[in-house]
């Protein structure tokens, strides 16, 4: 069994699936690194050079790829299980965990980053992320098996509830 988490970005994903993982004894596989790794560049150049569909392409590989291992903890992109193939294969093989936050949490998250964002390439960049996530929070909440709101929380303190909710799975 796998745990993927999920949801748009700056919500936790990768810092909070470290921490789980860590505490969990699980290996940790970051979707978005796997596919930097894969792509050998970053994931704003691949946007740049070969366009959001040719992104969505290798993210999906990389999801069923994941999806087919065990005893990891998952950390997917934000748009990963917005894809039908990709949803399925993890959740065949995995506890669905959408984690959630605020707006102004996402923003000041990603701000605090500094690390360009494709998506959020925008003047109104908190108006961007709640169209975004008024067009993929249907999608997300569909695949949740659990939903962590993260807003005020630690990523220490995210990983403590999940073990909680989930630690006799694993």
């Amino acid at each position: 069994m796998n745990v993927a988490l999920f949801g748009f970005m700056g919500v936790g994903k990768s810092t909070v699936g470290r921490v789980l993982a860590e505490r969990s004894g699980l290996r940790f596989v970051d979707l978005d690194a796997e596919i930097e790794a894969r792509a050998g560049k970053g994931i704003p150049s691949i946007f740049e050079e070969q366009g959001e569909a040719a992104f969505r392409e290798i993210e999906k590989i990389v999801a069923l790829e994941a999806a087919a291992s065990d005893r990891q903890v998952i950390a997917c992109g934000g748009g990963t299980v917005l894809d039908a193939e990709s949803r399925e294969g993890l959740s065949e093989t995995s506890i669905m965990i959408l984690l959630t936050a605020e707006p102004d949490t996402i923003l000041e998250r990603v701000e605090v980053e500094d690390e360009t964002r494709p998506l959020l390439q925008v003047d109104e960049r908190i108006g961007r992320i709640e169209d975004l996530l008024a067009a993929r929070n249907p999608h997300y909440i569909k695949a949740a098996d659990i939903i962590i709101d993260t807003t005020g929380m630690t990523p220490q303190m995210v990983a403590d509830h999940i073990m909680r909710l989930i630690g006799g799975e694993l």
